[in-house]
């Protein structure tokens, strides 16, 4: 038989310090973005040459300015516009024929 041993088995061993629990800090949620639709349109060349002088002027003031932004600012600018300045804007526009251009 053998002889059993009084105390405890883990002797000499330091205990584990006791750490207190922390609460738990909780992620911000993450704003999710925006879907994203790639569209594609016809412009006259005046036009298309105004969005690069707008561009340079964005750049005179300090700021880097992509031509999609230019246009997603003009179109809060039209959705800020009371009805009349609206009409206004877009009668000042003249229509064009739809599609792609013909080669020059």
């Amino acid at each position: 038989m053998k002889a059993s041993v009084k105390g405890n088995s883990r002797e000499g061993v330091a205990p584990k310090p006791v750490t207190p629990e922390l609460p738990r800090i909780e992620k911000p949620l993450k704003e999710k973005k925006p879907k994203l639709v790639r569209d594609s349109f016809t412009i006259p060349k005046l036009e298309y040459l105004l969005l690069d002088q707008l561009k340079h002027r964005g750049g005179a003031l300090g700021m880097a300015i992509k031509k999609s932004e230019l246009i997603r600012a003009g179109i809060k600018a039209l959705v800020a516009m009371p009805d009349t300045d609206f009409q206004s804007a877009v009668k000042a526009v003249p229509t064009i024929k739809t599609g792609r251009p013909t080669k020059d």
